[in-house]
């Protein structure tokens, strides 16, 4: 039809038909602007700091075309898509002013999506986004991708991983994991930073008792840390901002002068991609964990984390206009409503499967394991719809990651669940990416890599 991009995927989600996947709408609009034999470049760069830009060259459908109004729908998504892969507050256009426009438009503290403005613009890098139109030639290339951190087992050292419910810490000595442990704790309603310092402080005093000395501490945590920095943190949630940015924001970088050694904070998704690519020794690692939330980071094909904000909960993946929205960010079709807790929550009704209203998601996430253990076939669709998921998302990701592997974690993904995921998911792409499964390598930690995995990694983190 006049206006409109056709996608037919060979596989629809069982209880989702009507799920667009963004690769082959991507695709199929790339395709339409070949076969007009005209087409308009345009390159997108994002700018964290000067020396940390990344820069994105693509095409659109040329002016006068009948389906040129799509163009703004195909832009706007991959920007999107960007900012929460790479990051970055400053946005320059080359190729179209009036795209520029509309995006600047968009991306303002009063457009359609105020939240990433907020969030990544004011929180992250302490400047509102800004898009700004500028010359071809004068894009700026990529720059400052990696960050030479991790991989270092030499000498006593500690690691830690702060989640919403326990901190996990562990002593190592040259590699070699002697002490592990889990505390409870409560921190994200905590208004007093006191709180914080004081849990973390206490894992680090147990885990170095341990130890004949302290030479290195790595940790890791959900959230955005930039150079050691907590800019967006659920840990923190309950902190006033003022107390935030007076005694949070800081945190590290005071424990780091306390116990006077190297200290190295960085995300949780980034730790548990170098974990899994140090366990099976290959690099090019895409992680996701779907727990509840989506959390995600990269393992370059060099073997380095990134700069990146990896944050693929807020990454479109699905292209229908009345796509699930997300109740925090208020755009539709992106990662958490597919690959979460919530994803399965949101399945239950139309797998037919009825749950106390109110239920918490890690509550409906059990009930529904517990059914596919008893062969509910109602349970079972839930997993093989999110699997069809996958199975296009992965492509999707593919086409902004270089992937070898593809990690998967977290609660979801356990049991038969997580079997019946990949099982369809790897369907998906032998039926419509054939030449990526080739390519591409399923990989889910065991219980030990799991357990100290993250601990060894996040304690290689510092130099010594």
């Amino acid at each position: 039809m006049k206006g409109e991009i056709i996608v037919n995927p060979k596989i629809r989600p069982v209880l989702d038909p009507t799920f667009l996947p963004g690769v082959l709408w991507n695709r199929a609009f790339r395709q339409e602007v070949m076969s007009s034999g005209k087409s308009n470049e345009i390159a997108i760069a994002l700018e964290q700091r000067p020396d940390s830009i990344s820069s994105f060259r693509t095409v659109m459908l040329p002016s006068g075309h009948p389906m040129e109004s799509l163009n703004r729908r195909y832009v706007e998504r991959l920007l999107k898509f960007l900012l929460w892969q790479k990051g970055g507050w400053k946005v320059s256009i080359a190729g179209d002013e009036s795209m520029a426009r509309y995006l600047g438009e968009v991306y303002s503290s009063q457009g359609e999506r105020k939240f990433d403005c907020e969030l990544i613009g004011s929180r992250v890098y302490g400047h509102p986004i800004v898009v700004k139109t500028c010359a071809m030639k004068n894009i700026p290339p990529t720059s400052g991708a990696a960050i030479p951190l991790g991989r270092h087992l030499d000498g006593c050292r500690i690691g830690f991983d702060l989640g919403g419910s326990d901190r996990k810490c562990a002593a190592l000595i040259d590699g070699k994991v002697v002490h592990s442990e889990e505390v409870p704790w409560d921190p994200y309603f905590q208004k007093d930073p006191q709180y914080h310092w004081d849990g973390i402080n206490d894992s680090l005093k147990r885990a170095a008792s341990k130890l004949p000395k302290v030479d290195a501490i790595g940790g890791s945590s959900a959230g955005v840390y930039v150079n050691n920095e907590v800019r967006v943190a659920s840990l923190f949630r309950g902190v006033p901002v003022d107390v935030f940015n007076s005694r949070v924001k800081g945190m590290f970088h005071d424990l780091k002068k306390d116990w006077k050694v190297p200290f190295e904070v960085v995300n949780d998704g980034e730790v548990t991609a170098l974990a899994g690519s140090m366990s099976i020794k290959e690099n090019a690692v895409l992680g996701i964990a779907m727990g509840t939330s989506l959390a995600s980071g990269y393992v370059t094909p060099e073997g380095g984390i990134t700069q990146w904000l990896n944050e693929l909960a807020f990454a479109p993946i699905d292209y229908r206009c009345d796509a699930p929205s997300d109740e925090w960010s208020g755009d539709a079709g992106c990662g958490v409503q597919y690959f979460s807790q919530q994803a399965v929550g949101r399945l239950c009704k139309p797998a037919g499967i009825e749950l106390p209203q109110g239920m918490p998601f890690a509550d409906k996430l059990i009930e529904v394991q517990n059914l596919v253990k008893s062969g509910d076939e109602r349970a079972v669709k839930i997993y093989e719809t999110i699997g069809v998921y996958l199975g296009y998302a992965i492509p999707h990701y593919s086409d902004f990651y270089e992937i070898s592997n593809i990690l998967l974690l977290g609660r979801v993904m356990s049991g038969a669940g997580g079997e019946i995921i990949i099982e369809e998911a790897k369907h998906v792409m032998t039926e419509e990416f054939p030449e990526l499964c080739e390519r591409i390598k399923f990989r889910i930690p065991d219980e030990k890599e799991k357990r100290h995995g993250q601990a060894i990694a996040a304690a290689s983190l510092p130099n010594i």
